[in-house]
């Protein structure tokens, strides 16, 4: 055999080698990518829910605000 064989036997061997390792890589960045993909599902649920929250707080308290001021005017006007 001559070196040039022994050579390309070599290359080619690597050259598998990293083929089988970027495959079982892109498998590994589709997994991942699909766990991030639910993660930000997950929190964009939980985002929507404390922002309806703070809008029912926000139409709570104003209402709320404006009946204590109002008690207030008239305790004070009572006195």
């Amino acid at each position: 055999m001559e070196w040039a064989y022994v050579l390309v036997i070599i290359l080619s061997v690597f050259l598998a080698l990293f083929l089988a390792l970027a495959i079982a890589l892109v498998v590994l960045l589709i997994k991942i990518t699909r766990q991030i993909k639910s993660v930000t599902s997950v929190a964009e649920r939980t985002a929507l829910k404390f922002e309806s929250a703070a809008d029912s707080a926000a139409a709570f308290a104003s209402p709320l605000a404006v009946a204590k001021l109002f008690k207030s005017f008239m305790s004070n006007r009572k006195k």
